[in-house]
Formats: C-alpha cells, structure tokens, sequence
C-alpha cells in the first residue's frame, strides 16, 4: 500500500477524530498531508505536527466547505504549496443529534444537506482538475446507517446518502481520467461522531446495549478502523476500485 512521493493527501475535516486519525495513518504510510479544520485551529495544527513526525510534509488550513469560494483557494494554495493533489478524503462533518424525522425542523435538514453534500462537492469541484492530473483518488466518510436505517438517524443518514449518490455519479464520469471515487461508511465507533452521541447523553446505556446486540461482532469500532479503510481504499491497492461503499461496522448493515 503505497502512495505518491509527489503532492499530497488533502483531508477535509482533518481535525476531527476519523480525519485526524486518517491523516496520521497517510502520513505513516509515506504520503505528504494536507488537512482543514473549521474553526479548531489548535486541533488542526496539533494534527498537522503530529504528521510531520512521521518525516512527511503537512500542514492546516481554515475551511469553510459551505463556501465554494473558500473551497477553490484552499485546494489551489495546496497544490501550490505541495506541488499537486493525489488524494482527497472528505471526513468533515458537524454533530448530528439524533432525533425521528418528524421532528426535524426543515430550516435544519437544509443546512445539513448545504453541509454534507453541497459541502463534499465544493471541495471536489476544484479539485477534479488537479486528481485527473495525478490520475488520483476521492474517498467520502459518510456512514453505514444508509444500508441499513438506524431509528432517529435521519438527519445524518439522508444527507449522507446524497453524498454517497455523489461518489457514484463521480466514479462513473471521472473514470475515463483515471480518477477513482468511494466512500467509507463507518458504523458505531468509540471515536468520531458516535462518541459524542454518547458523552451527551442521546444514547442511554440501554440503548447501547441494543446496539451492541445488533453488531454481528458485538462491539464498536473505533477510528482507526476507518482510517485504515480510506488509506487502503485510497492507495495503490484499491486500483481497480471505483464507485463502491466500504461499511466498516462490525458486520451491522448485513
């Protein structure tokens, strides 16, 4: 599992707990990294000097993904400043709070879906040009919960499979430039999102339970699981896949 030694790995939301554990696990693997964060600045260049121990250059950016503007000059300071992208992971996302679909305000379905796949394509747009040229690789964090429906997800899962119909459209167009296009959903972790879920309280310890009897391998995951699914889905492995969805979920969506 290798990675160019030109360019660099561009990693939205690279200063949460999936993006920051992806970025380190590219780093570690050889690949330059460039990682975002929206606001955390201190989480976002902590992540970033954690990759260059590992010998590779890296750096953080401030990036607003509802801004297109935003999203075309961060990808183009990266490919100055790196020399070209041969990776784009999208792992950026705000908490979700879990709650049935009817009571979902609409105000707030559409700022999720401005998030996450208006937000996911903003940052691929611009860097279309520059994956042709390296002949590179998108991959998509979104999460299992759009195989298999978990009751009040609704406002993470709908939007998230948008994302995820994006990712097809992609690999079918962009295949004849050698650019390959996946997603990785993750399911329940002890990281990321999941984990946030739990420290405020919208999953009770019986409900975690039941959610644990529900994961074939009876247990959650954590963020390392995912990254190690992006890297390979992103690497020199994976060269003859294009278009699919990897869950990472203990075996839940099956």
């Amino acid at each position: 599992m290798t990675f160019p030694t030109h360019g660099a790995a561009l990693v939205v939301g690279g200063s949460g707990g999936l993006g920051a554990a992806t970025a380190r696990l590219l780093a570690s693997r050889g690949s330059h990294v460039a990682l975002t964060f929206h606001a955390n600045v201190d989480a976002g260049t902590t992540t970033a000097a954690s990759c260059r121990e590992w010998g590779v250059r890296a750096a953080a950016y401030r990036l607003d993904v509802g801004s297109p503007a935003d999203c075309v000059e961060v990808v183009a300071r990266v490919v100055e400043e790196f020399g070209g992208l041969h990776t784009l992971v999208h792992a950026a996302g705000p908490h979700v709070p879990m709650t049935h679909l009817s009571r979902v305000d609409p105000g707030d379905m559409a700022r999720q879906l401005a998030a996450d796949p208006a937000g996911f394509f903003n940052v691929v747009h611009p860097a279309l040009p520059h994956l042709r040229a390296s002949g590179g690789s998108i991959v998509a964090v979104t999460t299992a919960a759009t195989a298999r429906f978990p009751v009040r997800d609704g406002l993470s899962a709908g939007p998230k499979g948008a994302v995820e119909a994006l990712v097809r459209g992609l690999a079918a167009e962009e295949g004849r430039f050698g650019v390959r296009v996946n997603a990785v959903g993750p399911g329940m972790l002890t990281d990321g999102m999941a984990a946030r879920l739990i420290d405020s309280g919208e999953l009770s310890e019986a409900a975690l339970e039941v959610t644990r009897d529900n994961i074939p391998l009876r247990r959650f995951g954590n963020a390392r699981d995912i990254a190690e699914a992006v890297c390979f889905l992103a690497s020199d492995a994976a060269g003859f896949i294009s278009g699919q969805k990897l869950d990472v979920d203990g075996g839940y969506s099956t």
